[in-house]
């Protein structure tokens, strides 16, 4: 069985999804049997890289919030994480357009390190202040997982993996996904957010019972308000 995930590096709830689910495929007798596919989604592809303004300043500027209503909304998802397991610094995080480390996702998914440099690369955003826009960061980060410096530096510049990315996007369109994280389980069912484990674990159920050929995408989300980031620049 195969999971397709559509996910922003930068979008707090695509990683507390992606641990949620972690948990979920851990009680799930088949997970030896499981594929998980990360797909690229770009929540703000036009993003302009900004090392002096905080993740604050720039929610406040683009949301119309106060500085402060900033802060707390990151504090309330830092509580959520932590209780995934996560540590999250949003006094660190850097205003930077991810879609570089995207063009470096698809290198890394096709060699066969896209779930583990997708963990690295959350990681390094939410916690320790990484620069998703610049390249030596990049390819350190890519080098940690194991790639070739010299081949994550033409990834990272590739017309190809970029094309990859835009692919990505489009299937999302096509599947109606306005939000993040999104899950496809077996090309059949639908996962919309950062759902409870016990979602993922009915969705991982029904997937396996009911294995056939492709039929409409159907959604087994039990919470229609699963926490997600969606393209209105909305993460809730």
């Amino acid at each position: 069985m195969k999971i397709e995930i559509w996910s922003d590096i930068m979008c707090p709830f695509c990683y507390i999804g992606k641990r949620r689910l972690e948990a979920a495929l851990e009680e799930f007798p088949h997970k030896d049997e499981v594929e998980v596919e990360w797909k690229s989604f770009l929540l703000n592809p036009e993003m302009k890289t900004n090392t002096d303004q905080s993740i604050a300043e720039y929610l406040a500027e683009t949301k119309g919030w106060t500085v402060e209503q900033a802060e707390e909304a990151g504090e309330q998802v830092t509580t959520m994480a932590k209780e995934e397991g996560l540590d999250y610094d949003f006094s660190k995080v850097v205003v930077a357009n991810a879609r570089k480390a995207h063009r470096l996702l698809q290198y890394a998914k096709i060699n066969g390190k896209g779930g583990g440099l997708k963990e690295r690369l959350f990681h390094a955003y939410f916690t320790e202040g990484a620069n998703m826009d610049d390249q030596a960061t990049l390819i350190n980060l890519a080098k940690e997982v194991g790639l070739e410096e010299e081949k994550v530096k033409e990834a990272i510049q590739s017309k190809d993996y970029d094309a990859a990315v835009n692919h990505d996007i489009y299937e999302s369109q096509q599947l109606g996904v306005r939000g993040v994280p999104f899950f496809v389980l077996d090309q059949k069912f639908g996962v919309s957010g950062a759902q409870p484990k016990e979602t993922f674990i009915q969705a991982l159920e029904t997937a396996w019972k009911e294995q056939q050929d492709k039929p409409n995408l159907k959604s087994v989300t039990g919470d229609e308000n699963g926490a997600a980031c969606d393209l209105d620049g909305n993460c809730d």
